[in-house]
C-alpha cells in the first residue's frame, strides 16, 4: 500500500490562550497519534502545526511506508487548506505580503509547511469541523485536551489495535 492518511486538527481556549494540536498518521498497518500543547498561541497556528507535525512524522521510520507515498491530509481549516493550495503562492511573489499588503501572520509556520510539503505528493481534502468525520473529531479531542492541559492517551500501534476502528473504515 502506497499511501498514507493525516487527519488534523487545532484548538485555541481564547484566541490567543493555551492551544493544542492533534494529528492521526495512518500508513499501511499502523496509526499514530500524536498531540501537542502551547501556552500561548492562536487556533490558526495549532491548525498549522497539527498538519507540519503530521507531515514530518512520515519521515520517522514507525510511519515510513514507501519512498514517495500519496499523502491524504484531511482538515477543517479553511485557512490552512486554501493557504497552502490558493494563497501561499503569491504571498511569497509579494514578500510575504497579503492581498493587503500586510505581512502574512503565521509565516514562520507556512514556511515549516512549506518545507514539510516538499517533495510529497499530497492531496487536500477539507472536512466540516466536528461533524461527520471521525478522524476530524477524534483530532479535536487530542487537542482541545491538549489545550486544556490535560492527560492524553495517544495510540501508536496496529490497525486492528485501534479503538476507533470507524476513522479506518474508508481507507
Amino acid at each position: 500500500m502506497n499511501k498514507v492518511t493525516i487527519f488534523t486538527d487545532g484548538s485555541s481556549r481564547g484566541n490567543p490562550g493555551p492551544g493544542g494540536w492533534g494529528t492521526i498518521v495512518v500508513s499501511g498497518d499502523r496509526v499514530i497519534e500524536f498531540g501537542g500543547k502551547e501556552n500561548h498561541t492562536t487556533n490558526n497556528r495549532m491548525e498549522l502545526k497539527s498538519v507540519i507535525e503530521g507531515l514530518n512524522a512520515i519521515h520517522s521510520e514507525e510511519v515510513k511506508e514507501a519512498l514517495s507515498p500519496t499523502i491524504t491530509v484531511y482538515s477543517d481549516s479553511q485557512y490552512v487548506i486554501k493557504g497552502i493550495t490558493e494563497w501561499i503562492h503569491g504571498w511569497i511573489m509579494k514578500g510575504w505580503k497579503n492581498s493587503q499588503k500586510k505581512a502574512v501572520l503565521n509565516r514562520d509556520l507556512w514556511e515549516e509547511l512549506i518545507r514539510a510539503s516538499q517533495n510529497k505528493k499530497i492531496v487536500w481534502k477539507f472536512v466540516k469541523g466536528h461533524a461527520d468525520n471521525i478522524g476530524n473529531i477524534r483530532c479535536d479531542e487530542i487537542a482541545t485536551r491538549c489545550a486544556d492541559g490535560e492527560n492524553t492517551e495517544l495510540y501508536n500501534g496496529s490497525r486492528e489495535g485501534y479503538p476507533f476502528k470507524e476513522i479506518l473504515k474508508n481507507l
